[in-house]
């Protein structure tokens, strides 16, 4: 705790992101000030921020070592940049996927800050090279792209832009480690980074494999909540791949590199994720969950609620 007493992490942006990046920071005992260029926004947050912590804490599954109060006492809500911004060593932006717009507020905070203060931006897929290229140091910028929601899902894809210094990569990678995250560091930079492209390799089989009416959409994401997703909960297809031979990887490579090859020649081409077939895939997925904001409120609480014990069972 001793290292982040008294340090200043300023959250650019108050939405969902934007808040739960807050409650990571505070978890790990830092001062946290989030700003939002809309009039009275960031004080809504910390009334959700508040009644999220008092909840986590009332379930035992609150983050870090300070109570609900003690991390509450460190949070503050801005509506001036400048003031947001002053003695702040690490600002996280968070603001909506629009790259105009976060160029822009990138430029704004390069002009409040010292040469010092990392700027990281949330960014999910868009790249640290063009992010940042209205920024005169860059020296110092670097994507930290977390998981949602970022409080359960610990992973956070650390991206730098080409130009980004070696040591603001380390230090952004200690200081999520030292919050309980769980940071990869990415060598270079590379469109979708690495969550999303595996991910889309996933999705874009599954939906090939619905359309040409292989499979439900039901029984395809049985196959991975009830078949991968148990074992990718805890290791990876690297170390899946070492443990599924006798005698580890090179074995299973010997007994399964020409099946693997056939079966990725057999893949279809891109999706178009639009017209009939995502029509008919919209319509089988309504009639399991409703698309109708009652029904999906209550899917994603199930789905925190389900991460929740997840990460409580991991640790």
């Amino acid at each position: 705790m001793s290292s982040s007493k008294g340090k200043i992490i300023t959250i650019v942006g108050s939405g969902l992101i934007g808040r739960s990046w807050a409650m990571v920071f505070l978890s790990g005992g830092y001062k946290v000030k989030i700003y939002d260029n809309q009039p009275g926004q960031a004080a809504k947050a910390i009334m959700e921020i508040r009644k999220q912590l008092e909840e986590l804490q009332q379930s035992h599954m609150l983050r870090g070592s300070l109570s609900a109060t003690e991390q509450l006492a460190l949070l503050s809500s801005h509506d001036d940049l400048a003031l947001a911004l002053e003695g702040a060593f690490f600002v996280q932006e968070s603001i909506f996927e629009d790259l105009e717009a976060k160029q822009s507020v990138f430029k704004a905070l390069e002009t409040h800050v010292g040469e010092g203060v990392v700027l990281s931006s949330s960014t999910s897929c868009l790249m640290p090279s063009n992010v940042f290229s209205r920024v005169q140091n860059r020296t110092r910028c670097i994507v930290s792209h977390p998981v949602n929601p970022p409080y359960y899902v610990r992973l956070v894809e650390l991206v730098p832009h080409p130009e980004t210094l070696p040591t603001v990569v380390d230090l952004a990678y200690s200081l999520m480690t030292e919050v309980g995250q769980a940071p990869v560091r990415l060598n270079k930079e590379i469109d979708g980074f690495a969550l999303n492209r595996v991910q889309y390799a996933i999705i874009a089989e599954s939906w090939r494999l619905v359309k040409d009416g292989i499979i439900s959409v039901k029984d395809i994401d049985l196959v991975m909540s009830e078949g991968l997703g148990m074992r990718y909960a805890f290791i990876g297809p690297m170390e899946t791949m070492h443990l599924n031979a006798p005698e580890g990887l090179e074995d299973y490579l010997q007994r399964y590199r020409q099946g693997i090859r056939r079966v990725l020649a057999t893949f279809g081409p891109i999706p178009e994720f639009a017209g009939e077939e995502a029509a008919a895939i919209n319509k089988e997925i309504g009639e399991l969950i409703p698309g109708d904001q009652e029904h999906l409120s209550a899917r994603r609480e199930r789905r925190d609620q389900l991460l929740m014990g997840l990460s409580k069972l991991k640790k």
